[in-house]
């Protein structure tokens, strides 16, 4: 028997979606119209769309799980076919796929000729056995298989029982390679065809493939505790946020707790820049079009950018990047390699008419505001600028307790030139080899990946994992060989000549939104001293104890810690329970013994530990964390 964890997750994931999609047709709706079935790095998911007569909801699931599992303990084996696109159609037309007409119809768009097919295969006689399927089903495959037989594709002893247009390797027996394995499908969506919210609406059902059950079990109780760590669950609860029809979707509104935690971000970011020498700029929220021309952006970025306003006889848009921007502000007086490196930072707030399908809560928005600066530097200054770049993410990152990261040295791919990437091929292997040297001297791990640079100049994206073990881009460090030559920007160098600065693009803390999406989740809400909009709460065990509850608050106002007091006519449990539930800090507990002492006792919230001390001892204290941004 063939061991069952010898092929990719990939490709396990793949074959379970087949087997989904055969499932759906054999047991639940033979007319089911089949869109496509990807995999993903934790799942997989079949678009389809059910005809008129069938409901099928998430009642359904739990029973369809165990029809999926049924059809893989059959002797199935995956037989690849290619043909003419001419000999797809016919396919469809036998099983009725018009969904798939569709595909072969960009197929042929594309000017490509050949496409293949998967066919699950079976023994002739576990094809006749098969009378507890739908007798339409099985008469719709027995057409399909003479066909086959008919092409040579399989022999007289051998039956079709499902097929999909694909090119993906599959596992090659489903009896022998998947009964090991942990499955279950556990959740439905709504998606729109190929996308586009102008076609069909389909149900999408998703399905978690692993090693095995213990490994389905882990990753399932990994998603239990995403759960309890989702930004916008939290963002809700704690009043960080809040999104509104009237202001338009995915255009966030800071509430004053979120403020607070961009006001301390924005005030980290300033005091890093401020020690590595930055200079502040600002710069306005549109444009004319002639900048974003000149800058590249239109047309390589302009279906990510809001449509023009049309202004005196001008077209403006709405600032998608800061760099232009910046390069105007570099170029507006002239500049000598005394001069050199300028670094110029800016929160500089940006829009973008990203697409709806991509946006999720705080993660991907339309308006964010941006941790940006650029650096313009001479080839010889280039390395080391990069380097500190480098220094100044690895500072943040201790700051933060991210412990596990990954820069990914993102490429151009020379065959898209002019399509997607500046046409200068020496220059782009260059500046890729000097980017490369730059992290090898850091000395921090890194990858390679093709396809992924910024169209003038390859990047470093910045891989983290949460605490859910989730990888995302926080955000990137580029490099740009080609933009500051459009701008005629230049400096005049040793010997009297004008040179063309080096421009490094750099967001060690993305987004504001981006940034606290991420923190939301990293702390579950439980944010430390330095980030928290609530630091201490007051909480006095009695009202005749709210006089000195006042003077507690008042003392640690001036030393610039936001306090709040609870002198509402609430329980003390239930005081002590809200405070808890907000996952403030520190619980300041008042009462007679505390007056008499002049103390507070204080509860934090992460440790537990709970102990009185002097007022004066807790401010200082306090102070200490909130200064030195302990986590």
């Amino acid at each position: 028997m063939a061991d069952p964890k010898v092929f990719p997750l990939e490709t396990i994931r793949h074959t379970r979606a087949h087997l989904l999609a055969q499932a759906v047709q054999r047991y639940i709706d033979a007319n089911v119209q089949l869109g496509t079935g990807p995999w993903t790095d934790t799942w997989f998911y079949y678009d389809m769309l059910f005809s008129e007569s069938v409901e099928f909801g998430e009642k359904q699931l739990k029973e369809l799980t165990k029809s999926v599992k049924q059809v893989a303990k059959e002797p199935q084996s995956f037989v690849f076919f290619e043909c003419d696109i001419d000999d797809g159609y016919t396919i469809n037309k036998l099983t009725n796929q018009t969904f798939k007409d569709e595909l072969l119809d960009k197929f042929i768009a594309k000017g490509e000729t050949k496409i293949s097919y998967y066919l699950n295969v079976v023994p002739q006689a576990v094809l006749d056995n098969m009378r507890n399927t739908k007798d339409w089903y099985i008469e719709m495959y027995q057409w399909v298989t003479d066909f086959f037989r008919w092409k040579e594709t399989i022999t007289a002893e051998q039956g079709v029982v499902f097929l999909d247009l694909c090119a993906w390797p599959h596992v090659e027996l489903t009896k022998e390679d998947l009964n090991a394995h942990g499955m279950k499908l556990n959740k439905l969506a709504g998606a729109y065809w190929q996308a586009d919210e102008k076609n069909a609406q389909m149900t999408r059902i998703y399905g978690l493939a692993f090693e095995d059950k213990e490994a389905l079990s882990s990753y399932e109780a990994m998603m239990e505790e995403a759960k309890k760590r989702d930004h916008r669950t939290l963002g809700q609860k704690h009043e960080l946020f809040a999104f509104d029809d009237e202001v338009g979707p995915w255009l966030p509104l800071r509430l004053p707790n979120g403020a607070v935690i961009v006001e301390e971000l924005e005030r980290f970011a300033k005091e890093t820049e401020e020690g590595y020498w930055y200079k502040r700029v600002r710069s306005p929220h549109i444009a004319k079009d002639k900048l974003y021309i000149r800058s590249w952006h239109l047309p390589y970025y302009e279906e990510d950018m809001f449509p023009p306003m049309e202004l005196d006889n001008e077209k403006y848009y709405l600032k998608a990047m800061n760099c232009p921007h910046h390069h105007k502000i570099f170029g507006a007086f002239p500049k000598s390699y005394r001069d050199l490196p300028a670094r110029y930072a800016e929160y500089g707030h940006c829009y973008r008419y990203e697409d709806s399908g991509s946006l999720f809560g705080l993660m991907r928005v339309r308006s964010l505001c941006m941790n940006d600066a650029h650096i313009y530097c001479t080839p010889e200054q280039f390395e080391e600028e990069f380097v500190k770049v480098i220094e100044m993410y690895l500072y943040y990152f201790k700051t933060f307790g991210i412990e596990k990261y990954e820069m990914r040295l993102s490429k151009h791919n020379k065959e898209w030139l002019w399509k997607k990437y500046v046409d200068n091929e020496a220059l782009w292997i260059q500046t890729e080899e000097q980017v490369r040297k730059a992290l090898v001297a850091s000395g921090v791990p890194f990858v390679e990946a093709e396809w992924e640079a910024a169209f003038y100049g390859p990047k470093i994206d910045v891989q983290i994992w949460s605490a859910i073990w989730r990888e995302f881009t926080l955000a990137t460090n580029q490099l740009d060989f080609a933009v500051p030559e459009r701008f005629n920007l230049t400096y005049t160098d040793q010997d009297g000549e004008a040179k063309t600065p080096i421009c490094i693009h750099r967001a060690p803390l993305s987004t504001h939104e981006r940034m606290v999406w991420f923190l939301i989740e990293e702390y579950a809400g439980a944010f430390p001293v330095w980030l928290s909009p609530v630091q201490a709460r007051v909480i006095p065990v009695a009202e005749t104890f709210n006089e000195y509850g006042q003077i507690v608050v008042q003392k640690l106002k001036e030393a610039w810690i936001r306090v709040e007091i609870d002198d509402s006519s609430d329980s003390f449990s239930k005081k002590i329970r809200n405070g808890e539930m907000m996952k403030v800090p520190y619980l300041l507990v008042i009462g007679q013994q505390e007056v008499d002492n002049q103390s507070v006792n204080a509860r934090n919230f992460k440790s537990k530990d709970q102990k009185e001390l002097a007022l004066d001892v807790f401010v200082a204290q306090i102070v200490d964390e909130y200064k030195n941004r302990v986590i």
